[in-house]
């Protein structure tokens, strides 16, 4: 990858444009329902700190994924 100049926003295609419109979207959306989710969800139900999650939330797509998969707890219904 070395000499490999990134392409800035004007040098991409239009559908390259809208790829990475639609990562950054999805990314937005799942950061959003993570801390929408951490505020709702009782403490007794989450694996750990809220605060440590919501900070976790921020990472991309690996945060708020983690969230979902090992940070809540699975109650009985």
């Amino acid at each position: 990858m070395r000499g490999k100049k990134k392409k800035s926003w004007k040098d991409m295609t239009p559908g390259q444009r809208a790829g990475v419109a639609l990562v950054g979207a999805g990314q937005l959306a799942l950061l959003v329902a993570a801390q929408r989710s951490i505020s709702k969800t009782p403490e007794a139900q989450i694996r750990g700190n809220k605060a440590l999650w919501r900070a976790a939330s921020f990472i991309n797509f690996f945060g708020p994924l983690s969230y979902f998969l090992f940070g809540r707890r699975r109650g009985t219904a």
